[in-house]
């Protein structure tokens, strides 16, 4: 049995300017803009969500499998994820295609300029959920292409595959029917508190209407913590403090649903489950980029132990 996930692989190259965009962009000037910052420091990271999902599923012990469509730069990525543990079997390589890019420049004062190449995101279609010959025990879709995550929702319900939907950057690109078709198949819903205002906005389905519609309903909240409605309870999840200062807050939504996953295929209670997912993301917040942070089960139980003045409970 695995869990599956469905969604974009991408990499990430961020650039840092030490100066602010304001100082050398001229506001009368914008209908011709032209210039160039000087950026001292680089880094290239392995992201999208998908990737950086399963990365720590596996540090949990799981063997995911993770759906989508990359392109003939993908190599070194690969190789990473088979290091990690993760069953690349569906990982499509799309011909003529480089996998997704994002490039991202921030200046000191944390204002950023971001460049998206969807790639072979694009042609994430050619992979379906029928092709998967093991049995999937439960499922996320995560931002992957328009075209593929409407496939892929649909053919998790027709298959009667418990799946949570993860609509993320692919949220302002859904119409309001194809927000609601989603929800209606879906068994989980996994926003945050911004996202949690899109739904009421662009769908007409707040907080309290989506909850009703799904088994669980998670709402992350940032340094509030999180809250889950199940069974007609609202679990609070209180946030997590760690040890060492913050570094960089970019994939810890991708970790927290990679707890998520772990709790529901082992069966765990929402408040264990949402404590868990908890602990992974403020571990996740604590290193560079979306795959470069590290933990066991020895550091989980005590993270958890110190966060929530409880032993871990399994």
């Amino acid at each position: 049995m695995s869990i599956l996930v469905c969604g974009a692989l991408a990499y990430d190259t961020l650039f840092h300017f030490e100066d602010r965009f304001d100082n050398h962009i001229l506001p009368d000037q914008l209908h011709k803009i032209s210039t160039t910052f000087k950026v001292p420091t680089m880094r290239r990271e392995f992201g999208g969500p998908a990737g950086n999902i399963a990365y720590s599923l596996c540090l949990l012990g799981e063997t995911p499998l993770v759906m989508g469509a990359v392109g003939e730069d993908f190599e070194p990525y690969r190789q990473h994820l088979k290091r990690a543990g993760v069953d690349d079997r569906f990982i499509r390589t799309i011909r003529g295609q480089y996998t997704s890019q994002c490039f991202g420049i921030a200046d000191r004062d944390g204002n950023q300029l971001m460049a998206f190449h969807p790639g072979a995101m694009d042609h994430a279609t050619v992979n379906h959920i029928a092709d998967v010959p093991q049995r999937i025990e439960v499922a996320i879709v995560s931002p992957g292409g328009h075209a593929a995550f409407l496939q892929h929702t649909r053919e998790l319900h027709e298959a009667g595959i418990p799946f949570v939907f993860d609509p993320g950057q692919e949220l302002p690109l859904l119409s309001r029917e194809e927000l609601n078709e989603i929800v209606e198949l879906a068994t989980y819903v996994a926003i945050n508190d911004y996202e949690s205002e899109l739904m009421r906005e662009r769908a007409g389905l707040p907080v309290e209407v989506l909850a009703g519609k799904v088994e669980a309903l998670i709402v992350t909240r940032g340094s509030k913590g999180a809250e889950i409605y199940a069974d007609d309870t609202i679990h609070l999840i209180p946030r997590v403090q760690m040890p060492i200062k913050p570094i960089d807050p970019m994939g810890c939504g991708d970790a927290f649903r990679a707890g998520l996953l772990y709790g529901i295929r082992q069966g765990l209670d929402w408040k264990t489950t949402g404590r868990l997912a908890n602990v992974i993301g403020a571990i996740k917040v604590t290193s560079h980029g979306p795959q470069n942070h590290f933990f066991d089960w020895e550091k989980l139980r005590a993270l958890y132990q110190q966060a929530y003045n409880e032993p871990w409970p399994l």
